[in-house]
């Protein structure tokens, strides 16, 4: 997918609002990032056709846009989630879901499945005042679904909600992430919306764009600065300990006891590792409550987000991890790039 957009700024004068050149991967989640003003939503809006814009767009082999020629915007096929969710008002789920349905291109999806996907058979019959915002979210992503697009365009779908509500909503978008044969660009200021959606990012800042890049390669780049750093690991679970509740999931470089409610033997996930969760050792702590103990080289030691701290980069086969330990525990251990240590994970966050 190629996308070359350049939009000019409002005011004579003035500098570009938007000029970015990129190719995109053709399925999977792209995440916009970057903060409010970097020109995320305009991007999208560009895409859309829904603001002037100069330059190329190509999706899937086919020209939506040319310096020369621009297809119109109501004839691009796309899907497009807003922030609030925009539903028909007078109409029932069923009604605005059946809209969307009557416009669908031939490669729409079934109706029943994308009702089932989302979980509203038993929203059908409601109307959308008496929804929660999560249950409008799901409503308005299934009627983007339903017109059949070749884009899935989501511009920070979850800002309008809680905390809870975006709890509830982010399975259901993970589900489409791995689902869909279609490429969704998600925009969104958020690092743990990225890593738990995200299969490449954009960082978009000032109208300038750079990558896309994996996300697991951008999250450990992006933590020195960030507030709570993180990293992403790939995993596959090889064994079910259903005594406990617990299942043994591995990985390049070790392996990790999860949460056994989150998949079956052979299921891949995504695991987050908050630094603030991992803590040091010279030794091998064999009697402890922390069950996951790994052994991995320092590789650096940076600035922490605070006076007190500091940030240890580890490596453990080709994975990447992240410690935040004070500067006192760094002076005691005489920590140095280079050491053979131990990582003691507190907790690991499965993103699948």
């Amino acid at each position: 997918m190629r996308i070359q957009l350049h939009v000019s700024g409002t005011a004579a004068g003035s500098r570009p609002r938007l000029d970015v050149d990129l190719h995109l991967p053709g399925r999977g989640v792209t995440a916009i990032f970057g903060p409010s003003g970097a020109g995320k939503s305009t991007l999208l809006r560009a895409i859309a056709g829904l603001v002037p814009a100069q330059g190329t767009v190509v999706v899937g082999g086919r020209a939506w846009q040319t310096p020369q020629w621009q297809l119109p915007a109501h004839r691009r096929p796309i899907g497009y989630v807003f922030q609030q969710a925009a539903l028909f008002p007078h109409l029932r789920v069923s009604g605005n879901l059946r809209y969307a349905a009557k416009r669908a291109g031939p490669e729409a999806p079934d109706w029943a499945e994308v009702v089932e996907q989302l979980e509203l058979a038993d929203l059908l019959e409601r109307r959308p005042q008496t929804l929660s915002g999560g249950e409008r979210q799901r409503v308005a992503i299934a009627r983007a679904l339903l017109i059949g697009p070749e884009l899935l365009l989501m511009d920070e779908p979850l800002s309008a909600l809680d905390a809870d509500r975006r709890e509830q909503l982010l399975p259901y978008l993970d589900r489409l992430r791995r689902e869909l044969a279609i490429p969704i660009l998600y925009v969104t200021h958020r690092r743990y919306e990225v890593g738990r959606l995200a299969d490449d990012v954009v960082a978009l800042n000032d109208g300038r764009a750079a990558g896309p890049e994996p996300v697991a390669a951008w999250l450990p780049a992006v933590s020195a600065g960030a507030e709570a750093p993180a990293v992403l690991i790939e995993a596959q679970i090889v064994e079910q300990d259903r005594s406990w509740g617990l299942a043994r999931a591995v990985f390049d470089g070790g392996m990790f006891w999860v949460d056994g409610r989150h998949g079956r033997v052979g299921d891949r996930l995504r695991l987050q590792i908050q630094a603030r969760d991992v803590s040091l050792s010279r030794d091998a702590q064999v009697r402890s409550s922390l069950l996951n103990r790994l052994p991995v080289t320092l590789e650096s030691i940076g600035a922490g987000t605070g006076a007190a701290d500091q940030l240890v980069c580890l490596r453990a086969g080709s994975a990447r991890f992240l410690a935040q330990v004070t500067r006192r525990s760094v002076a005691e251990l005489s920590l140095r790039p280079g050491d053979r240590l131990w990582a003691q994970i507190k907790a690991v966050a499965v993103l699948r």
